[in-house]
């Protein structure tokens, strides 16, 4: 019996070193799939593969994570139900399970927890969330009494690369304005000097945005053609419409002193 404890810890210390098989998660067992009944690795490897360009468009699909009843341990191959200790070897397949979602990890530092309102395991230590029913979602503590309700803010795709954001393994910001996306695709947005939600238009910088466009614009003369050219714009931020000198860099609101503005129609 020591022995055989002493091979099971050999090999799960194998395991350790980095020879996780699945690329998303470290853990020691793979899922049979109730959707189409083939193995792999996490719902993630099945969903990458059952949604690829090679993949008929009607065949194409997500695994109902839920629905999972089989687990095959990586260590001994045996097929067993979902649960935490495999029945042959003993080894512990994940040192985070949730029977819930039928998930694995053994990578704690993520501080997994699992919200029943979500659905779903999240990540960051359940101390540090809220459930926002509203929102339909789980946000930091820091924005509970300052983030705006958007109705299931984050059951929908990213306005950037059209991913879904609910159950996504990417980091999310939350706009002023409440609406989400991926904090890659803002930082990208931003590098390209989009400063407006892709949703809704309300801005999503601060107001040193707009004294850097007050400076280029005192430096940046406009020819007399246009120097007393004036146009009628709509602020995306207030909503108030105003009669403004035309200048090809931006046009500033009157109300708000947002440079977030449209031009709705051309002046005499």
């Amino acid at each position: 019996m020591e022995h055989q404890e002493n091979v099971v810890h050999a090999e799960v210390a194998n395991t350790d070193e980095g020879n996780f098989r699945c690329t998303h998660y470290k853990r020691r067992c793979k899922i049979k799939t109730p959707c189409c009944d083939e193995i792999f690795d996490c719902r993630h490897c099945h969903n990458e593969a059952k949604n690829s360009l090679d993949i008929d468009p009607l065949h194409r699909h997500d695994v109902p994570r839920h629905e999972v009843k089989k687990v095959i341990c990586t260590l001994c191959d045996t097929e067993q139900d979902v649960q935490q200790n495999c029945i042959n070897c003993g080894v512990c397949m994940g040192n985070y399970f949730c029977q819930k979602c039928k998930f694995f990890d053994d990578d704690v530092s993520k501080n997994q927890y699992h919200c029943d309102q979500c659905g779903i395991c999240r990540t960051g230590g359940e101390e540090n969330f809220f459930h926002c029913d509203k929102c339909g979602c789980c946000y930091s503590k820091k924005i509970k009494d300052t983030h705006v309700c958007v109705e299931r803010a984050m059951h929908h795709d990213c306005p950037i690369c059209s991913e879904f954001l609910f159950d996504t393994l990417k980091d999310l910001s939350i706009l002023p304005c409440g609406h989400t996306m991926h904090l890659a695709c803002l930082k990208e947005m931003e590098q390209h000097h989009r400063y407006s939600c892709p949703v809704c238009s309300k801005s999503i910088c601060d107001s040193d945005v707009w004294k850097k466009l007050d400076h280029e614009i005192e430096v940046t003369p406009m020819p007399r053609t246009f120097k007393d050219k004036m146009v009628w714009i709509l602020c995306n931020d207030c909503e108030k419409i105003s009669n403004v000198q035309f200048h090809i860099i931006g046009h500033k609101c009157e109300k708000c002193k947002s440079y977030n503005t449209r031009q709705i129609r051309g002046g005499h």
